[in-house]
């Protein structure tokens, strides 16, 4: 911060020496406060980098014995799922957040829209059955079971799927969406693709204006949407050590623009789409003589999204449903990170802003276990963020369990909403 303390103090020596050129003044201010800005946001992701390798040479738990493994997969994550299992939720889990996770998500700054609006994580779906909560544009899909997740199978090259859903049309101007997709141990030397295709109102057409619309192409390295493109880095050190792994997608627009990122890394970023999306659908193209798992899981949909500085001085609070953890316990999934990250660099602009962070699930479950687990995941949040430079007076946690629900417990989404993390300001 020492670099922000000599840019501040340049401005004031400049702004009062030339305060008879108004305009001047006006320019230098503005040119000097995106300086201070960038120097704020440099030092924020210092801290992030500086502590995740702190973390990382003290070294952590061992590993999660509780955590549910998939066959090649060394990342797998879980969604938020709250169930009467007795599993020690403690003071030492919430300190020991996983390392190389951490390291790997720090630049991470997708967040996730306010409010869910389509959640499947196919808990109840049975073996061998059509996945209840989509329907089939072309080829076949059902329902299987990688190592302990359920998913859903693409079983032939062409499947195409999409949301069943009351309105057709129900991606909003604002939306972002999430999954999981799984990359065989061939995928790096066969043709191994997903695809997502957007499409307006209630038609699957990819003709708009008389333009055709590219689907958005997704292999383990690379994504690709007409002219453009992006390949991951570090990928042939990853293919050295390739053997089948679950990727997390995460999509987000906004008016007009795209962005996709896989796993850590933001892969796309197309300025003007050039239409705004109303549907969506997902499919697979692979070789069948090679390719025989490809699937996903974990999808959701959110909507909405705004300034946070905005929302939290008009209302108030922030509320995040994009702070996700392992089942049952608080360990912080690494994609969680993209809030997490914002917040750090928030409070580091603003050093007056203080908040209490609030844990909230939703009702599945025993009362008592989810309270706990509801006050232990808001101290790991905190925790996360004392280690990535917040002094902790700054900062509190809180814990209500399922006792303040904001939607009915009946639907996957309701249930989705309610488990969330509340920045509320102090």
């Amino acid at each position: 911060m020492k670099n922000s303390a000599i840019i501040i103090s340049l401005f004031c020596v400049l702004f009062f020496s030339v305060s008879t050129f108004a305009q001047f003044d006006i320019d230098l201010e503005k040119k000097i406060e995106k300086k201070v800005d960038k120097e704020i946001n440099k030092a924020a992701d210092d801290a992030i980098d500086e502590t995740a390798e702190t973390i990382k040479k003290g070294g952590g738990d061992g590993g999660d014995p509780g955590r549910v493994e998939t066959p090649g997969n060394d990342e797998n994550t879980a969604t938020d799922v709250n169930t009467n299992v007795e599993t020690d939720v403690t003071q030492a889990t919430v300190d020991n957040q996983p390392v190389e996770e951490l390291k790997l998500w720090s630049k991470y700054d997708f967040v996730a829209g306010d409010k869910v609006i389509f959640e499947d994580d196919l808990v109840n779906e049975e073996s061998g059955e059509f996945p209840s909560r989509w329907d089939l544009l072309s080829g076949s899909a059902e329902i299987a079971t990688l190592g302990e997740n359920n998913i859903i199978h693409l079983t032939h090259n062409n499947s195409i799927v999409l949301p069943l859903m009351d309105k057709k049309d129900f991606l909003t101007d604002v939306f972002t969406f999430e999954f999981d997709a799984y990359f065989e141990k061939d995928a790096t030397t066969r043709t191994d693709v997903y695809k997502i295709r957007f499409f307006e109102g209630i038609h699957n057409s990819t003709i708009i204006d008389g333009k055709s619309i590219s689907p958005i192409d997704i292999s383990w390295n690379s994504v690709k949407m007409g002219q453009f493109g992006g390949y991951t880095t570090g990928y042939e050190d990853e293919k050295k050590s390739w053997n089948g792994k679950w990727k997390h997608i995460a999509i987000s627009f906004n008016e007009r623009s795209l962005k996709l990122y896989m796993d850590e890394e933001r892969v796309l970023n197309i300025p003007n789409l050039g239409f705004k999306p109303k549907m969506f659908s997902i499919g697979a193209h692979f070789d069948q003589r090679f390719i025989k798992m490809s699937s996903i899981k974990n999808i959701r949909v959110n909507e909405g999204g705004k300034d946070l500085y905005d929302r939290i001085m008009s209302e108030g609070k922030y509320v995040t449903r994009g702070i996700l953890f392992e089942v049952n316990k608080a360990e912080i999934n690494g994609e969680s990170m993209g809030v997490i990250n914002k917040m750090v660099k928030l409070m580091k602009k603003h050093e007056d802003l203080k908040f209490s962070i609030e844990g909230h699930t939703d009702s599945d479950g025993d009362n008592s276990f989810n309270q706990k687990l509801s006050e232990d995941r808001a101290a790991s949040v905190m925790n996360i963020m004392i280690q990535l430079g917040i002094d902790p007076s700054r900062l509190e946690s809180k814990g209500y369990g399922e006792s303040k629900a904001l939607g009915e417990n009946s639907t996957p989404e309701g249930k989705a909403n309610n488990r969330r993390v509340e920045f509320v300001k102090i």
